[in-house]
């Protein structure tokens, strides 16, 4: 079933603070669903499908729509890290083709900055039943570890150089002038970049994400509910996911899998495109797409 046209995104919010010590976690959830159903022109009573992964506190999904006292027909708490929320789109557009709901919200937000934890550089341990920590955790494998390694493959595949992986971040700076509760807003330079402390090599500390409190919605629904809101709407016309593993150690680290597999049969319409959105939080990652 295609998903061309069959929904629309109606509402976004993007949680103003970037340190919330004040407030929990299913509150900030709470607050990017109420500012993005705003933005929509809608209520918590019009949503009938609700999205979230991991991020929710609690029993996840079924804690949030008790605390937000939601009455749904649908819900969906796929997990796949950061790039859950995007996944999330597509899969509310797939329920809402399929007639499981009409009006679906989506939310993500998280505390890492005011609870202090060190989202990139603590060792991943997912418990001793995970299949993979007993081969990993005695090396500590961390997130910069892991994407230093990627970037590592890339300039060995590519020649690619930290100036060009700087040039990311510039651009990032750049962006973030148009945000006004951006962390950095300062404007960056590809020397400020390399020249910034090594963090994994050959990841310098510009080349990483900030670490912040926050949090976001979307609203996405059927046609007919679309049409009826007196607001600018996205059209969405497909989209793409796919796993990707390490395969035994035969794993290519300088593609991401989505986009691969699920975007490369595009290349006259994605050449049109006005805009390009991905799940980004190293320099490296875009270059992986």
């Amino acid at each position: 079933m295609t998903i061309k046209g069959k929904a629309y995104i109606v509402g976004a919010y993007e949680h103003p603070t970037r340190k919330a010590a004040d407030k929990s976690l299913a509150q900030l959830h709470a607050e990017v669903a109420k500012g993005a159903l705003e933005d929509a022109g809608l209520t918590k009573d019009d949503v009938d499908g609700y999205f979230c992964a991991g991020d929710a506190p609690g029993l996840g999904g079924l804690s949030m729509i008790d605390y937000m006292g939601l009455k749904l027909r649908h819900i969906d708490t796929t997990e796949t890290g950061g790039s859950s929320y995007v996944i999330h789109v597509a899969h509310a557009a797939q329920a809402i083709a399929e007639g499981k709901c009409k009006v679906a919200l989506i939310t993500l937000a998280g505390k890492p900055r005011s609870s202090g934890e060190a989202t990139g550089t603590k060792p991943r341990n997912y418990g001793i039943d995970s299949p993979d920590v007993a081969f990993e955790l005695p090396f500590a494998p961390t997130v910069v570890n892991y994407y230093a390694m990627c970037a590592q493959r890339h300039m060995h595949e590519f020649g690619t150089t930290s100036e060009q992986l700087a040039w990311i971040k510039v651009a990032a700076s750049h962006h973030a002038q148009h945000n006004p509760n951006a962390m950095l807003q300062k404007v960056v330079t590809v020397d400020e970049v390399v020249n910034s402390p090594m963090i994994a090599d050959p990841l310098h500390r510009l080349d990483c994400c900030v670490i912040s409190d926050g949090g976001g919605a979307l609203v996405v629904v059927a046609p007919e509910v679309a049409s009826e809101l007196n607001r600018p709407k996205v059209r969405i016309i497909g989209a793409g996911e796919a796993p990707k593993h390490q395969m035994g150690g035969r794993v290519d680290l300088t593609y991401s899998a989505g986009c691969f597999r699920d975007l490369r049969h595009l290349p006259r319409q994605a050449s049109s495109l006005p805009i390009l959105n991905m799940h980004q939080f190293m320099t490296v990652s875009p270059l992986r797409f």
